[in-house]
C-alpha cells in the first residue's frame, strides 16, 4: 500500500477546505458528547443508524444548518470512525471483564 501525505497551507483557495474540517470537527465532538449522555442516561450504546438520523435531523435546524456544508459520505464516515472505536472498546472491556487480557489498551474515542 502507498500512501501520500500533502499539505495544506493557509490560503485563500484552501478556506472551504479548513472550513469543513472544523465542521466535521464538531460533529465528531458533538456525536462523542451525544454517545456519552445517552450512556449515561440509559446505560446503552448509540449505533451508528440512530446517530446519523439524529446528525440529519440537526442538519435541517437553523441552529446547524452550516453542518450542510459537508457531504453526506463525510458525515457518515465520522459516525462510522465512531461506531468502529466503540464497538472496539466495548469488545475490549468485555474481554476484560471475562479474565481474557489483551496486549492493548483501548479506550473510548476522545473530543
Amino acid at each position: 500500500m502507498r500512501t501520500f501525505v500533502f499539505k495544506a497551507y493557509a490560503s485563500r483557495r484552501n478556506r472551504k477546505l479548513h472550513r469543513q474540517i472544523d465542521i466535521a470537527a464538531s460533529i465528531w465532538n458533538h456525536c462523542i458528547a451525544l454517545h456519552k449522555r445517552y450512556f449515561r442516561l440509559f446505560g446503552k450504546h448509540l449505533n451508528q443508524f440512530q446517530l446519523m438520523k439524529h446528525i440529519t435531523k440537526l442538519k435541517k435546524m437553523p441552529r446547524y444548518s452550516f453542518w450542510s456544508e459537508v457531504g453526506s459520505q463525510s458525515i457518515q464516515d465520522v459516525v462510522q470512525r465512531i461506531e468502529k472505536g466503540y464497538q472496539l472498546f466495548f469488545k475490549c472491556a468485555k474481554d476484560w471483564k471475562a479474565g481474557r487480557t489483551s496486549s492493548r489498551k483501548v479506550r473510548p474515542p476522545t473530543f
